[in-house]
């Protein structure tokens, strides 16, 4: 497995709360965070099935463009009871032509469960794929994954995305009820990131 070994790491998403949540993550190893939209990067297409395939595309976009190590990650919700949709589209079911309406997004998600009479509890688990691309083509992949259950009403207006609606294993609030960092030490993501840190920077 590769080592990081740059104090400058490129983070190839255009979201703030994203970006802010990486560099709090990687903040104890002296590395400069930036962002995407910092340098003005175009977002590739998400042409790809799955979320590493998804997760390479934008990473060794980046790395290529601005010959910097570069991360990218790939997220989502997987429902049991629906095959794992919406999966790498969970984006795209809150996708309007006025921009993302997630409360749409969780409503259809729910409706689905309804019109598919899914047993209680309902299933689900948030995927998140983290991969580091070095400009000569090299990447490394991590995986990281948070059970729990879909359920309805939505419940808490923090976090983002379908957040009101998943309540992971082990607790009794949602991660919408949850304070930000608490969320963050547990989530998918911050599974994924202990096995980065342990196999590039640790």
């Amino acid at each position: 497995m590769r080592r990081f070994s740059g104090d400058r790491l490129l983070v190839a998403t255009h979201n703030k709360g994203k970006l802010e949540e990486i560099a709090d993550l990687l903040a104890p190893f002296d590395v400069k965070v930036v962002g995407a939209a910092d340098l003005n990067l175009p977002e590739p297409d998400e042409t790809e099935t799955t979320f590493i395939g998804n997760a390479r595309i934008k990473a060794h976009a980046a790395a290529q463009v601005t010959g910097l190590p570069a991360l990218a990650d790939d997220s989502g919700i997987a429902i049991d009871a629906l095959g794992g949709a919406p999966g790498v589209y969970t984006a795209d079911w809150a996708e309007t032509p006025n921009g993302r309406d997630f409360i749409m997004a969780m409503t259809r998600a729910h409706d689905a469960l309804e019109a598919a009479n899914a047993p209680y509890p309902r299933r689900a688990q948030f995927c998140c794929t983290l991969v580091l691309a070095w400009p000569d083509g090299h990447d490394e992949v991590f995986e990281g994954v948070m059970p729990g259950q879909v359920v309805w009403p939505m419940r808490g207006d923090q976090g983002h995305g379908y957040d009101p609606i998943f309540q992971p294993d082990g607790y009794d609030q949602t991660f919408a009820e949850m304070d930000r960092w608490e969320k963050n030490r547990i989530s998918h993501r911050a599974d994924a990131f202990r096995k980065l840190v342990a196999g590039c920077f640790g």
